[in-house]
Parts: structure tokens; C-alpha cells; sequence
């Protein structure tokens, strides 16, 4: 192994510590306790370091970002696999999606609430949004019905779902009725 590739591994190595340092501070005490300084001291390198792989909070929030439409996009797919037709499918999706939002709240701001400087619904879209829309898009693109575009239905849907989980992680929503509302959005609007 050359110099060059043991510095880019090393890089890549303290890049996961910091994502991974960030998320976990944001998880137990929320964003707002999520600093550079507070970074470093964590991980053990100084701020320079830090900022010498981000520029920042926000660039860190969208690493993080990337991180979790990655795994949303895993937990939706694995979810919706084992399930068998289309109204299953979307009902497994619809839970997959309010367990991660549920599981992972600073991760889900990260991704919806905060602003990482990401670009979504466009060219330059970074790849593993779109991959998270893509595992929605698969499985209710066939179910939104004739004449209606199978993208639009997705925002439309995935919409609800984020309304959804932001209500109920507000405490707006009686989690007693979490299950029969995830059936409503099915059998409302996807035609299965």
C-alpha cells in the first residue's frame, strides 16, 4: 500500500468518526449540542482537523443526511421484499418509513427538518436521495392509479408520511391510532 493510499484510508477513517460522532451526540442531545469544538474534543483532534473535511455544521448535517437516505432506502427495500402484493408492499413501506423517522429522529431532521446544503428533486440531486425516493417510487409507483403520474403520487404520498411522522414525534398525534392511520393512507389513497 502507498503513502497516498494509507493517508486517503486514514481521511476516510476520521471522516466516518466524525459523521458517526455527530450523529450520536445529535441522537442523545439534539443538534444544538452538535459543534465543532464539541467534535473534537469527542473525537480527539482538533478543530482544524475537522474543518479540513468540513466546512461546517451544515456540511456535517448533510453527510449525515446521506448517511440516513441510505439506510431509509435499506430498511424500505427490506421491508417491502418480504412483502407479498402491492397493498402489502405499501403497507410494509409506510411502517418501515414511521419506524425509521421514529428510530432515528436526529438523523431524520438531518435529512428533512435541517439544512445540510443539499439539493433535492434536482440534476444535481446527490445520489443517495435519490435512491431513497427510488425505494418509495418502487413500490407505489404501482399503486397510484391510472392517469396519475407514478413520481407525483410518490411526493404525495411520501408527504403524508412525513406529515405523519413530524405530528407524531410532536406529540400531536395519539400513537394508540399510529397503525390504523398508516391503513387509512393505504386504502385512501393508493389504489391497490
Amino acid at each position: 500500500m502507498s503513502v497516498q493510499e494509507r493517508k486517503e484510508r486514514e481521511r476516510a477513517g476520521r471522516e466516518r468518526l466524525i459523521v458517526a460522532t455527530a450523529r450520536e451526540l445529535a441522537e442523545q442531545q439534539g443538534w444544538d449540542a452538535v459543534t465543532t469544538r464539541r467534535l473534537a474534543e469527542r473525537i480527539e483532534y482538533s478543530q482544524p482537523v475537522l474543518y479540513s473535511h468540513f466546512r461546517g455544521k451544515r456540511e456535517i448535517i448533510g453527510a449525515v443526511a446521506l448517511e440516513g437516505a441510505a439506510e431509509m432506502a435499506a430498511a424500505l427495500r427490506g421491508a417491502t421484499a418480504a412483502a407479498d402484493g402491492p397493498r402489502a408492499r405499501v403497507t410494509a413501506l409506510a411502517r418501515a418509513y414511521l419506524d425509521f423517522a421514529e428510530g432515528n429522529p436526529a438523523v431524520y431532521d438531518a435529512m428533512f427538518r435541517l439544512d445540510g446544503g443539499l439539493a433535492f428533486a434536482r440534476e444535481d440531486t446527490p445520489e443517495p436521495l435519490k435512491d431513497a425516493f427510488a425505494a418509495l417510487l418502487e413500490s407505489l409507483g404501482e399503486v397510484a392509479g391510472d392517469g396519475v403520474h407514478p413520481g407525483l403520487f410518490t411526493e404525495v404520498f411520501w408527504a403524508a408520511l412525513q406529515g405523519l411522522a413530524t405530528l407524531t414525534r410532536a406529540g400531536r398525534l395519539p400513537p394508540e391510532d399510529a397503525g390504523r392511520r398508516v391503513e387509512l393512507l393505504v386504502d385512501r389513497l393508493a389504489v391497490v
